[in-house]
């Protein structure tokens, strides 16, 4: 079995849970956190099975995805993705009840970027997952803690 590098975010500098969104082309997939440091860029997914699958259906990852400030043409490729698979290879479900969280990791963004475009593909007749408009600009958020 190999082992997966996985980038550590060293200092956070930002962390936004449930960032707005002004336009995204996959409904089953939500965006549960952005974390931002000097380094690194990692965004956090929730990937619901789409109900008209009854036995689960699939997803994977394309490694050409990328982000970009928006209203910028230069593109910050994927570095890392964990807990899902690079295409060809797919993640199976067993039903259309079940969920997959992975995480993608990016270079880290210019320090003035206060929204974001992240691209799977943008080639035509494709039906891979694509946000635009996604907002940094939220504070970090409190974080509901559970004592025991």
């Amino acid at each position: 079995m190999s082992k997966v590098f996985i980038p550590k975010i060293k200092e956070i500098e930002k962390v936004v849970y449930s960032p707005i969104v002004v336009h995204c082309t996959e409904k089953q997939l939500i965006i549960h956190r952005i974390i931002t440091d000097d380094n690194l860029t990692r965004i956090d997914f929730i990937h619901y099975v789409p109900a008209m699958y009854e036995n689960g259906g699939w997803v994977q990852m394309h490694r050409e995805c990328f982000i970009r400030s928006c209203g910028s043409a230069e593109k910050l490729t994927l570095v890392q993705a964990v807990n899902i698979p690079y295409a060809p290879t797919k993640h199976y479900y067993r039903s259309n009840k079940d969920f997959l969280c992975y995480t993608l990791y990016f270079p880290a963004l210019p320090k003035c970027t206060t929204a974001i475009d992240i691209i799977e593909s943008e080639a035509p007749g494709t039906d891979w997952f694509n946000f635009y408009g996604v907002s940094i600009q939220q504070a970090l958020s409190k974080r509901l803690v559970v004592n025991n």
